[in-house]
């Protein structure tokens, strides 16, 4: 009997590694207008992005509900798991931590589960929820995988620069006389998490000078355990910070992902982001 991690979609875990790992992924659903998906399940973020630029529809998700917990969460019972580690995008910008934390109770007859706030999103949950699974599947025990995902909560900091706020306007995210602003005078928004919650990062004059702050951000962290990128339509650029970040970690170990809608919603197309776990 073994620990199961599990976590939901907007981690943006590349999918073979989720397999290597075991780790279950809840996935959140996406909207555009009636039109409903499970995210990566019924649409790939291509897919995503190609109806996020033609939908007359600015889309809209929801978290995973209680149901769909429990219903992974007995499977997982019932494929012998001893315990569970459930480790989510952050309460304050998602229900989905309460949903899971909801569903545990309903379970914990049959197995225990330990739901964790994340406090992040993208491929900073990502690496959190791998850092987990590669100890479960280790055989060691529910104590100390939560443990080790605490630890890695603690360790992880992301980075990230936006290309438009065209699609941040659009979801009711700040005002059109800010992105005006900000459109005028050319600059890039950079964005962070600080105490769960997404918040302005500085500004770049051009994205170029965006992408060199993310090599910045890389450049100072110590003792870095892994590396992850998480791009929305720049697949070259993504590449390319992957090559530079190869000075500072091994370029073979860094994780390149597609941004998924939770965040390509409000970012649209040309996001980069950077998650660093470190020690």
């Amino acid at each position: 009997m073994t620990v199961h991690v599990v976590t939901d979609s907007t981690a943006d875990i590349p999918p073979t590694l989720a397999e290597t790992f075991g780790i279950e992924i809840a996935p959140v659903y996406v909207y555009f207008g009636k039109q409903t998906y499970r995210d990566g399940v019924d649409i790939t973020p291509a897919e995503f992005y190609r109806e996020l630029s033609s939908s007359p529809f600015h889309p809209t998700t929801s978290q995973p509900s209680v149901g769909d917990f429990v219903n992974i969460y007995n499977h997982l019972s019932e494929q012998g798991a001893s315990g569970i580690v459930s480790v989510h995008i952050s309460s304050k910008i998602s229900g989905t931590f309460s949903s899971a934390l909801r569903a545990a109770d309903m379970v914990k007859e049959r197995v225990p589960v330990e739901v964790v706030d994340s406090g992040f999103n993208s491929i900073g949950l990502g690496l959190i929820a791998i850092a987990a699974a590669r100890l479960a599947k280790t055989g060691e025990s529910l104590h100390n995988v939560l443990e080790e995902t605490l630890s890695a909560i603690a360790g992880t900091d992301m980075y990230g620069i936006f290309d438009t706020l065209k699609y941040i306007v659009r979801g009711g995210r700040i005002s059109k006389a800010k992105a005006a602003v900000a459109s005028v005078i050319g600059v890039k928004p950079m964005l962070k998490f600080s105490s769960g919650a997404i918040v302005q990062g500085g500004l770049a004059r051009t994205y170029n000078k965006g992408v060199e702050k993310l090599i910045d951000f890389v450049k100072n962290k110590q003792g870095i355990l892994s590396l992850a990128i998480a791009h929305s339509c720049v697949p070259d650029e993504a590449a390319k910070l992957k090559k530079r970040l190869g000075e500072y970690f091994s370029e073979n170990d860094i994780i390149i992902t597609e941004l998924g809608p939770a965040l390509g919603a409000h970012g649209g197309p040309g996001v980069l982001l950077v998650a660093v776990r470190s020690t």
